[in-house]
C-alpha cells in the first residue's frame, strides 16, 4: 500500500512538472530581443510580455528568459495598438499580481490566452505589470469585448487541433489577396481561410494599414500582418517571399509578397486570418478598402 502510495506521488510531481515546464532560454553574448525571437519564430512583443520586459529594456548576458509557447492570435493582439474596452457588467475578481508574474505566466495559469488577459485589464503591447497591482480575471462567464464599436466574443475553450471545414461558395465580388482562389475554411484553436494560388502568384492587400509585423512564425511559415484604421490585424500568412517592411504604410491592392508552397500537400496556397484584439473574426465577413 505504501508502495503505491509513493508511486502515486512520483507520477503526480512527474505530471505537474510536464504540464507547467517551460521553455528557459539563457542570454548570450550578442543576443537581442529580436535574435531571440527570430530564432525562436515568434514576434519580439511576445518574448517581452512573457518577460515583463519593458520596450528599452536591455538584456545581460547570463539572463533567463522564458520563451513562451508560439500563438498567432496572441501575436496578432500584441501587434495592435489600439486599447480595448470590455463591457462593465462582467462579473469578475482581482488578483494581486506576485514577484515573478508576467501577463503570460498568469494567462497561462489561469486558463485563458494573453490576448484576453489584456481585454479584461485594458492593456496594449507595451503594458508592464507591476507587484501588487490589481488585475481582473474572469470566472465562469465569457465575456465580449468592444473595438471601435464592434463587439467578439472571447472564448477560453478552443481546441489545439486545426482541422480543414467545407468549401466556401463567397461571392464572386468577395476581394481575396489572390486572385480566383478556392476558399476553404480552417478550423481550430485559431481559424480563418485556405486559398488556392497560382504558382509564386502576387499576394495583394485586401484592406490598407500599417504593416505591423514581417517574419517567419512558428508553423505559419512567412508572415505579414497588417492593421487597419480601426485595429483589425490581417494576418497573411504561408507566404513564399515577402515585399514589405515594418512600420511601412500599404494601400489596398498593394503587393506584399508571393504565395507560398505548403510543406505538406505541395500546393501553392496563402492562408488569411483576421483578428480583433487576437479573436478571430471570419476572413470573408472582415472590412475590404
Amino acid at each position: 500500500m505504501k508502495k503505491q502510495f509513493f508511486v502515486y506521488i512520483f507520477i503526480s510531481l512527474f505530471l505537474t512538472s510536464y504540464i507547467f515546464s517551460q521553455t528557459v532560454y539563457k542570454v548570450e553574448k550578442g543576443d537581442t530581443l529580436y535574435s531571440i525571437s527570430k530564432k525562436y519564430q515568434i514576434t519580439v512583443a511576445e518574448l517581452r510580455t512573457a518577460n515583463n520586459l519593458k520596450e528599452n529594456d536591455i538584456i545581460k548576458v547570463g539572463q533567463k528568459l522564458i520563451i513562451p509557447d508560439a500563438d498567432i492570435s496572441t501575436a496578432a493582439a500584441l501587434s495592435t495598438n489600439k486599447k480595448v474596452t470590455i463591457d462593465k457588467n462582467i462579473k469578475t475578481e482581482n488578483y494581486q499580481v506576485q514577484k515573478g508574474d508576467t501577463l503570460y505566466g498568469i494567462a497561462k495559469k489561469n486558463g485563458i490566452s494573453v490576448a484576453e488577459l489584456m481585454a479584461l485589464n485594458n492593456l496594449n503591447s507595451s503594458s508592464v505589470i507591476k507587484v501588487g497591482q490589481k488585475l481582473k480575471l474572469y470566472k465562469k462567464e465569457l465575456p465580449s469585448v468592444t473595438v471601435n464599436e464592434t463587439t467578439v466574443s472571447l472564448s477560453t475553450n478552443i481546441p489545439d487541433t486545426r482541422s480543414y471545414g467545407s468549401t466556401i461558395n463567397s461571392d464572386s465580388s468577395t476581394k481575396w489577396p489572390v486572385a480566383n482562389p478556392k476558399v476553404t475554411q480552417i478550423k481550430g484553436k485559431v481559424w480563418g481561410v485556405q486559398l488556392s494560388a497560382k504558382t509564386n502568384e502576387a499576394v495583394k492587400c485586401i484592406n490598407e494599414g500599417t504593416v505591423m509585423y514581417v517574419g517567419i512564425y512558428r508553423g505559419f511559415g512567412q508572415v505579414v500582418f497588417v492593421q487597419n484604421k480601426t485595429g483589425l490585424i490581417y494576418a497573411y500568412t504561408g507566404l513564399g517571399s515577402v515585399n514589405v517592411r515594418k512600420g511601412e504604410y500599404v494601400l489596398s491592392d498593394a503587393v506584399l509578397g508571393t504565395a507560398g508552397i505548403d510543406t505538406l500537400s505541395k500546393n501553392s496556397q496563402i492562408t488569411l486570418m483576421v483578428f480583433q484584439n487576437g479573436q478571430p473574426i471570419d476572413p470573408a465577413k472582415a472590412p475590404r478598402s
